[in-house]
């Protein structure tokens, strides 16, 4: 059975994919943290701003197939020209998505992108695999598409994953809600500027920006 938060369509705001339209087939759980408030302090990841608990977000449920999945994730691609494209993102999406499930996606003409923390290992028939680490949690996926550090993190500083092949490395600023003193505002303006000097530092790496926040889409 999989378990899916939420499924929608919208335009990938992010990364080297931005701009592109695709649905969003958020999987329920995450092997950092449980998602829950009470939680957090003690998470790997403390600094999740998603809602991945439970099957109640739009488009969401338990289905039973891959193809009952797949299907579900079709219908809400619209009937016009362009290759349909599905992010299976999360949570943690490896704690779930497999091999049958990608099949059934390619069946039903999906380009397979994949968000992971890259803790866990990939199945293969992946298109589209961006590997984004987080704090001290061990990556066990050694090659990507693309590499999306959320910056600064104490415990993952690039230099530390400069072992992991990739054909891009981004960093994103992060906005962090385990920072109860500062708004919002003041966590993104000041991590915003680090990681921009980051990237003029070291060349290698990109500066990506959530558009879909900025733009105010889903």
């Amino acid at each position: 059975m999989y378990r899916v938060k939420e499924a929608f369509y919208t335009l990938q705001g992010e990364g080297a994919q931005a701009g592109r339209a695709a649905v969003f087939c958020r999987f329920s759980k995450c092997n950092l943290w449980t998602g829950r408030e009470k939680d957090r302090a003690n998470a790997v990841c403390n600094f999740c701003d998603t809602d991945f608990v439970g099957t109640d977000g739009q488009n969401g449920g338990r289905f039973e197939t891959p193809e009952a999945l797949s299907a579900h994730i079709r219908a809400l691609w619209p009937d016009a020209p362009g290759r349909p494209y599905v992010v299976c993102t999360g949570g943690e999406p490896l704690l779930q998505l497999d091999e049958p499930l990608i099949a059934a996606f390619h069946d039903a003409g999906f380009e397979v992108g994949v968000e992971t923390n890259g803790t866990l290992p990939a199945p293969d028939g992946i298109d589209w695999l961006c590997v984004s680490p987080k704090a001290d949690a061990e990556v066990v996926i050694g090659r990507c598409d693309e590499l999306k550090l959320v910056y600064p993190q104490p415990l993952a500083l690039p230099e530390r994953f400069l072992h992991i092949q990739a054909k891009h490395y981004f960093l994103s600023p992060m906005a962090s809600p385990s920072i109860p003193d500062q708004g919002d505002d003041a966590v993104k303006r000041s991590n915003t500027r680090k990681a921009t000097d980051y990237c003029l530092a070291h060349p290698q790496w990109r500066l990506t920006l959530q558009m879909h926040k900025i733009l105010g889409i889903d």
